[in-house]
Order: C-alpha cells, then sequence, then structure tokens
C-alpha cells in the first residue's frame, strides 16, 4: 500500500473500528441488565466527556457537531422510551421521528463543513444561532401545525425514485446525499481525521434513523459512537500536531525523542542534512525551499533496511534502525544519497505557471523550465560500550560535520577519519 494510501487508510481507522463496534453492539440480544444501564447514560456522558474536551482545545465545529447529534438522541429517545413502555407511539412520534431524519443530516453537514473562523467568540455565537433558529422553526411549526407538516414531511415527491427499500420519508435521502457529496469533497481537499470521521459518522446516522424503533438500543449505541468518532478524531489530530512536520508529513522531534526511549540494545542513528540549503533558500526562496524539504523528506521516508526517516529540525532529518549493525546500514544510507543527489527538481516561474496540464508537460519538457539538484550528508553512529539514544545521536551528529568536511554529498561513520571519508565522497 503506497504511503500516502497508508496515511489515509489510518484517518478512517478509528471510525470505522467504533462503527463496526456499534454494527454488532446493536444487534446483540438479551442485554443483562449492566449493558442496558450503560446504554441509556453513554450518550449523556459521551456528550459531557467529549464536549468538555472539545471546549477546552476550543474545537467549536466537533462541539456542535456532538450538540447536534445529542439534541436527535434526545428527542428520538424520549419517544423509543414512550414504545417501550407502552407498547405504543405517542401521537407526535411521526413528526419528531421524520424532522429529526430531515434536520439531522442537514445540520450535521453544515457544521461539519463550516470552517472555524479567527473570532472564536463570533462564531460560536453564529453557530448557536443556526440552531436556535432551525430549531425554534421546526418546534413551533410542530406545535402549531402537526398534521399540516407530518403531510408535507411524509409526502412523496418523486414517484419514480421511491423504493419499498427506503423507511425514511424522501426529502431526507436527498439531504443525506448532499451532506455525503459535501463531506467527501471537503476530505479529499482537505484530508483529515476529523474529515473523515465526519464521513463515517454521517454513514452510521443514515443506517441507524430507520432502525430507531426496531432494534432496541440502536440509538443510544450509534449515537453514542457517533460523538466518539468526533472526540477520537481531536486526540488523534492532537497527537498528529504534537508528534508529526505538518511541511513535510515526517514524524517529527517528540516522536524521535520517545522512539529513543525504546530502541533496545542494538540500533543505529544516522544524522541527514540538506547542503548548502541556506544558501539554495536564498536563492531560489523559501517556496522552492520547502518543496526541497519535502522532497528530501519523501526520499528518506523510503530508506531500507527497517530504518524509520523523522524530521530534526530545519533541513536536518534523523533516521532509525533498531536492532540493526552499522554493516547493514550503510548501504541503504547510500542507496538514498545517491537517490536525493540524482534527482531533478524542475523550477518554473510562478508568474506565468501553466494553464492545464498538458501545457505544464510540455513546459517540463522543453526549455521554459530550469532544473536544479541538491545533495545530503549523512553521519551515522552506531550503539556501543553501553552508550545511551542521546549520546548516539550526538555522536550521529558529528559524524554528519565529518561529512560536511569530506565535501559534502557523503556517508560517514562515526570514528571514520577524515581521508576515508573524502575517498567515499570522491568514490560516490
Amino acid at each position: 500500500m503506497p504511503r500516502s494510501s497508508a496515511v489515509r487508510f489510518s484517518h478512517f481507522l478509528p471510525s470505522l473500528l467504533l462503527l463496526i463496534a456499534g454494527l454488532a453492539a446493536a444487534y446483540v440480544k438479551d442485554l443483562n441488565v449492566f449493558f442496558t444501564s450503560l446504554f441509556n447514560v453513554l450518550p449523556t456522558l459521551v456528550l459531557l466527556l467529549g464536549g468538555a474536551y472539545c471546549a477546552v482545545y476550543r474545537r467549536q465545529r466537533e462541539l456542535f457537531l456532538m450538540v447536534t447529534v445529542y439534541i436527535a438522541y434526545y428527542l428520538l429517545d424520549t419517544q423509543t422510551d414512550y414504545y417501550r413502555d407502552n407498547g405504543k407511539v405517542r401521537e407526535d412520534a411521526a413528526v419528531v421521528f421524520h424532522l429529526c431524519c430531515l434536520l439531522l443530516p442537514l445540520l450535521f453537514g453544515v457544521f461539519a463543513a463550516w470552517q472555524e473562523r479567527t473570532h472564536l467568540f463570533q462564531d460560536m455565537v453564529a453557530r448557536f444561532a443556526v440552531l436556535l433558529a432551525v430549531g425554534s422553526v421546526a418546534l413551533g411549526l410542530e406545535q402549531s401545525y402537526p398534521q399540516a407538516l407530518l403531510m408535507w414531511l411524509s409526502e412523496i415527491r418523486w414517484p419514480a425514485l421511491h423504493g419499498a427499500w427506503m423507511s425514511l420519508i424522501q426529502l431526507s435521502y436527498p439531504v443525506f446525499i448532499a451532506s455525503f457529496l459535501l463531506l467527501s469533497w471537503q476530505y479529499w481537499r482537505n484530508p483529515r481525521p476529523l474529515h473523515a470521521a465526519q464521513l463515517v459518522g454521517l454513514l452510521g446516522l443514515f443506517w441507524a434513523l430507520p432502525k430507531t424503533f426496531i432494534l432496541p438500543f440502536t440509538l443510544n449505541i450509534m449515537c453514542s459512537q457517533v460523538m466518539l468518532m468526533i472526540a477520537a478524531a481531536v486526540a488523534h489530530e492532537a497527537y498528529q500536531m504534537a508528534f508529526r512536520d505538518e511541511l513535510t508529513g515526517l514524524p517529527g522531534r517528540r516522536a524521535l525523542n520517545e522512539r529513543m526511549q525504546r530502541l533496545g540494545r542494538n540500533y543505529v542513528l544516522a544524522m541527514s542534512d540538506v547542503d548548502h540549503f541556506k544558501k539554495f533558500n536564498d536563492t531560489h526562496g523559501h517556496d522552492v525551499g520547502d518543496q526541497v524539504l519535502r522532497l528530501v523528506a519523501s526520499k528518506l521516508s523510503k530508506i531500507g533496511g527497517g530504518g524509520r526517516a523523522y524530521r530534526y529540525g530545519g533541513e536536518e532529518f534523523a533516521l532509525v534502525f533498531a536492532g540493526k549493525t552499522l554493516e547493514e546500514c550503510m548501504p541503504h544510507l547510500e542507496v538514498i544519497r545517491e537517490s536525493i543527489a540524482t534527482y531533478n527538481i524542475q523550477l518554473r516561474n510562478q508568474d506565468n505557471r501553466p494553464q492545464d496540464d498538458q501545457q505544464g508537460r510540455q513546459r517540463r519538457s522543453g526549455s521554459a523550465a530550469s532544473s536544479v539538484s541538491v545533495t545530503v550528508s549523512i553521519g551515522v553512529a552506531e550503539r556501543v560500550d553501553q552508550r545511551n539514544p542521546e549520546k548516539v545521536l550526538k555522536s550521529a551528529d558529528e559524524a554528519l560535520y565529518a561529512a560536511k568536511g569530506a565535501g559534502r554529498n557523503c556517508v560517514v561513520a562515526y570514528g571514520q577519519n577524515r581521508r576515508g571519508a573524502v575517498r567515499e565522497a570522491a568514490a560516490g
């Protein structure tokens, strides 16, 4: 699986696991008293804990998503409790159920696609105003014109598109589809764990609503799972912000520090630095410099021999080989150094960008594009004499300086003399 595909799959994995767990729990029959009591309080508990978590970190979009799901749960749970206790539905059950089936995907899609703004208080007031306005209008119509509203909601407007399998009002299906397409487009433009959780959560709600009066505790379980998906996505993104470098996508310095604490007895650490990066940055600009860093990170992420690349800071990268010896790692480091040195980066005039892909290919193959290349120097050290990881990393950094002194674009092992490093650089 390509690395980008693996990253996207990791965005969906927690939400998919929660969805599968919710589906499995919903079909369990003859629940004991403990699980019955748990499912009764679980949505409220998830809202309180997850909502507090979102509020502390000022994640208003996620907070209002959870509140929207909980309001729909509360309204429908009141109806299902009455149905379980009395063996019949309340007089307003149909209109309340249809309103929830229409407004829940609508508000879920709106709040999910509504990006947070700079002024958080104004953003919160605006979201609350939308929720209050929609809720007030729906409540007013339900109280004043219940029968007329019920007939309008349940009317089949497009008979040719109506199927016997449809257990929701016809209006809810285009709203669900529109929300799903909107959230899919949002994820395609900006792949994030939160956007993946929103998509999976919407699917969970779409499955749960028709089962509200059929499977006991379906509503409790799935609404809890959807709110958990959102809270888990917030935690996932917080972890990424702390442990993953945003520019290159590699694990960052904090992730490296944690990895170094559990390396075991045998390992090799390497430090890599882009040669003459400051001069390159001054000549071509920071945008091209960022492009170079992403390229180097992409190459280093494909290091063989069981190595793992980390963004150390600036133009420096660290490579970790757990359970390896220096002799095992050197060939892989040479391969990655050469692959970076032989890669040509195409530079184009940003003020005269091509209008389409075909024109872009023509320019890249012609004289309109100039190419540059960069090289990296690598210093590598192996754990010996009971040294701790910090000292091994420092040794790799000293070897990196030796590689710079040897003419750059070479791999130097700690303790290797300068003349030997120069010979290897010339041979490379």
